[in-house]
């Protein structure tokens, strides 16, 4: 299978803090990341809220806004934006349970990718714990649609995305990605793709509120001349489409907990995104929770379904 199954939960060993920017807000934001205990998920701290309402798990449930990033709460009251990428991060390095105390409204951008958190968590620490981890496992085809647009989960003995983007700018034009999800795959092959927009659209998205910290140093920018604007240039030949992916992995980690299927989707986004992962979650006729189990001599996890628990944060 193309992700390691670990039998047991995981998080980090030691706490650690990154700063920067909002994409959207322009504001600074520090995030201060916790160990958690087995069965908490990862789970956000509102500090600039007092009392019980100031925390919001990463569920697709809690899921407010799709415009432009992935927004989790009340986006007209205590929200956290922009939330894709760190979850892709937690998602790809088998993270389960982190607690997370943010001082703003929306995670840093840094610099428009995921490396930066990749290697944050990488120096913090894994540390696996006593409870032994779920599964939800695809059973049937689950497929939606928005004009051209589509998504859909298949089942599948892995975890994989198959995603393609179609762009009328020649500088992206028609790309496609397909890979197996693992720590390597994402370090290697995902994480360093940034988000990326079009001079064009820029003052607009400014009178809507948006992209007010987006810069050179934080996105890929393709100009009205159709070139990319940025000194550096691509840091994949495909970046986009592997941002697409990365943007993908961070939404679907919204289900509470990992999937084996194969997601794929043409011409999506965070709104289509969590539509395929509501689609799914909201029938439980379209998967069965599993949990793994190994042999003595430690041959390849087997998946064995259990029944559905008392607590099932993945049910919408």
């Amino acid at each position: 299978m193309g992700i390691i199954l670990h039998d047991y939960q995981t998080t980090i060993k030691s706490r650690f803090s990154l700063s920067g920017i909002g994409v959207h807000s322009g504001k600074p934001v520090s995030v201060h990341f916790n160990p958690a205990d087995a069965d908490t998920g990862i789970v956000f701290h509102c500090l600039s809220v007092d009392g019980p309402d100031n925390e919001i798990p990463a569920l697709v449930s809690e899921v407010g806004g799709t415009d432009l990033s992935t927004i989790l709460g009340d986006p007209s009251k205590h929200h956290v934006a922009t939330v894709e990428h760190l979850m892709a991060t937690v998602f790809a390095l088998g993270i389960d349970n982190v607690a997370i105390d943010i001082d703003g409204s929306e995670v840093p951008i840094l610099d428009g990718s995921a490396a930066m958190f990749v290697a944050a968590f990488d120096q913090a620490g894994i540390d696996v714990l006593a409870s032994k981890r779920r599964f939800i496992r695809i059973v049937k085809p689950v497929r939606v649609e928005n004009g051209a647009s589509w998504a859909e989960f298949r089942p599948y003995d892995g975890t994989r995305f198959e995603v393609e983007i179609d762009f009328e700018s020649p500088a992206i034009g028609r790309q496609s990605f397909a890979g197996e999800l693992s720590a390597d795959l994402f370090r290697n092959e995902i994480c360093r793709a940034r988000t990326f927009g079009f001079m064009k659209d820029v003052e607009r998205l400014w009178a809507a509120g948006y992209a007010l910290g987006s810069s050179l140093e934080n996105s890929l920018v393709i100009g009205d001349d159709h070139r990319i604007i940025n000194m550096d240039g691509l840091r994949y030949p495909d970046e986009f489409v592997r941002h697409k992916t990365l943007d993908a992995m961070g939404d679907l980690a919204l289900a509470g907990a990992r999937f084996i299927g194969c997601f794929r989707s043409y011409r999506g986004g965070h709104r289509l995104n969590a539509s395929a992962l509501r689609a799914v979650l909201c029938d439980t006729a379209n998967f069965e929770i599993v949990e793994t189990t190994r042999s003595r001599r430690g041959r390849a996890a087997e998946m064995t379904a259990i029944g559905m628990p008392t607590y099932a944060p993945w049910m919408i």
